[in-house]
């Protein structure tokens, strides 16, 4: 047995299954120094999977990334495997295949009978447990996840999850080697999902809620969660791209494998516009047309100037009271600064999780001058507003035309609890939250996770940390009570902390 320091390297790496994830898998192993012997039963589609990645490596050289060297060593150490039978010197076997139990099971039990009993069984899956695939073995102990995200070599993380039954020493070499291939290896418990798409689930849901609400439409929901967010994309240009023949059906497993957990509540809208054949980029339409493979983005609404009036600023929030009160002074309107506004001011919120009407009846405002405007994220590249159903028009143009005076682009909404980026927010935090509670992976392993294989500008718990956690549990307790839907309840991992002010990325589970 091998000490835990120094886990034994393997030295020969077999693939089933040439498709991208399988090039991806051995263009990398090959690199790390291993001898990778690939088998695919499809045929010719080995042949084509070394020219593919031999492409990539003569165009590296050609570059000056790589020496001619490298690139004639890497290649000589991809190696064709005739029958499944030639991969019985592999001392790890990797397979991506198709994504049926049934499917890997059948190849593991067969591989049983090939390789040395010593040899590691990984597979690649997304979506099936690692445990029932081992389960069809006579060595579960041998099985592990090891599953990658594409494209390969650019996603630089690895998804390491050990079965129920699999071996100690198994998972630390597979750790080792994910590291050895120049990947962050997360390792996660065998639960749906595992770490990186489990904790993927809310950016889209809640986004296909706050539509299905007739809040606003993709476009703005899109600008919104990457100017004021500072998200790489969109949730509705991301399920464009990934297409809602992958997404949709992502949705129901994770949300049925959790027996309907309120959280993972897919979306009827995804479901129709799939039945409809509206699949997004690759369709040329989903919730965007495309022409030529180029996005159509409709043009944002222009924001009407109006003339300067008094402007009252509630208090609920000091901080964001008084950034609030910096931009009215800045654009020149004169600001009231009495306990109660005059009937003639616009009336300027700061809720959290509330809608504006529930937030103008608390403080016992006259909601017909009130408009609401999102604080989570300061005023720096988009500002967000929303009015009551009652707030006369003058007012709600009067409150765009401030918040445009210095060029910064505004999106108007219609009245919902928690606008839309600290809906979003908060539910991402809540289920990363809910990652650490369950004990799938580290605090610090679903933060790096999460934004090197979703791309969000902070993980979960560091996102949490970042807007803070009270906040966070503010803007859920508010929903949940407006909505009375479970999938706002707050984590306990995210009231015990938010409530004895600590990280969320600190602490044992408890």
């Amino acid at each position: 047995m091998a000490s835990e320091s120094t886990p034994s390297p393997f030295t020969t790496l077999g693939i089933v299954g040439t498709g991208a994830m399988g090039r991806g898998i051995a263009q990398l192993a090959a690199q790390a120094g291993l001898n990778v012997m690939l088998f695919d039963a499809k045929e010719g589609a080995v042949s084509e999977a070394q020219r593919f990645i031999n492409g990539l490596w003569h165009r590296s050289a050609e570059k000056q990334r790589i020496t001619s060297e490298e690139a004639q060593q890497y290649s000589e150490r991809l190696v064709e495997a005739q029958e499944l039978h030639a991969l019985a010197t592999c001392d790890i076997v990797v397979e991506a295949i198709v994504e049926k139990l049934e499917a890997k099971q059948g190849l593991f039990s067969d591989l049983e009978g090939i390789v040395s009993q010593d040899a590691v069984l990984a597979t690649n899956t997304s979506s099936l447990s690692v445990t029932a695939i081992a389960a069809a073995c006579q060595h579960p102990e041998r099985v592990i996840g090891f599953h990658f995200f594409n494209p390969v070599p650019l996603m630089k993380i690895v998804e390491v999850i050990p079965g129920l039954r699999t071996d100690d020493e198994v998972t630390q070499r597979v750790n080792a080697l994910g590291a050895a291939m120049g990947h962050f290896t997360a390792q996660a418990t065998d639960t749906p999902g595992f770490l990186v798409n489990h904790a993927g689930r809310a950016f889209g849901t809640e986004a296909l809620r706050i539509l299905s609400e007739s809040v606003t439409d993709p476009a703005t929901i899109d600008r919104i969660m990457v100017d004021q967010g500072g998200f790489r994309m969109g949730p509705f240009t991301l399920l464009d791209l990934t297409g809602l023949d992958v997404s949709h059906a992502v949705m129901e497993s994770v949300y049925h494998q959790y027996y309907e957990e309120p959280r993972f509540r897919p979306s009827p809208l995804t479901r129709q516009r799939l039945t409809a054949g509206l699949l997004g980029r690759k369709t040329g339409e989903g919730f965007y047309r495309y022409v030529d493979g180029q996005q159509q983005l409709p043009d944002e609404p222009a924001i009407a100037q109006a003339s300067p009036c008094p402007v009252w600023i509630s208090q609920d929030d000091p901080d964001s009271a008084a950034q609030l009160a910096e931009l009215v002074n800045a654009a020149g309107w004169p600001l009231e600064s009495t306990d109660q506004p005059s009937s003639q001011a616009l009336c300027l919120l700061t809720p959290l999780g509330e809608d504006t009407t529930s937030c103008a009846l608390r403080q016992g405002l006259n909601a017909e001058q009130c408009v609401a405007v999102d604080m989570l994220a300061g005023l720096d590249k988009r500002r967000s507003l929303m009015a009551s159903p009652i707030t006369r028009p003058e007012m709600v143009n009067a409150a765009a035309s401030l918040l445009n005076a210095d060029g910064t682009p505004v999106s108007k909404l219609q009245d919902s609890n928690g606008f839309v980026l600290q809906r979003v927010v908060a539910c991402i935090v809540n289920v990363g939250a809910d990652i650490a509670q369950q004990g799938v992976a580290e605090p610090a392993t679903i933060n790096r996770a999460v934004e090197l294989g979703l791309g969000y500008p902070f993980g979960p718990l560091r996102m949490g940390d970042h807007y803070g956690a009270s906040r966070i549990m503010t803007i859920l307790n508010n929903l949940l009570e407006a909505t009375g839907d479970p999938r706002y309840r707050p984590s306990p991992w995210l009231r015990r902390r938010a409530a004895l002010g600590m990280s969320l990325t600190d602490g044992p589970t408890s």
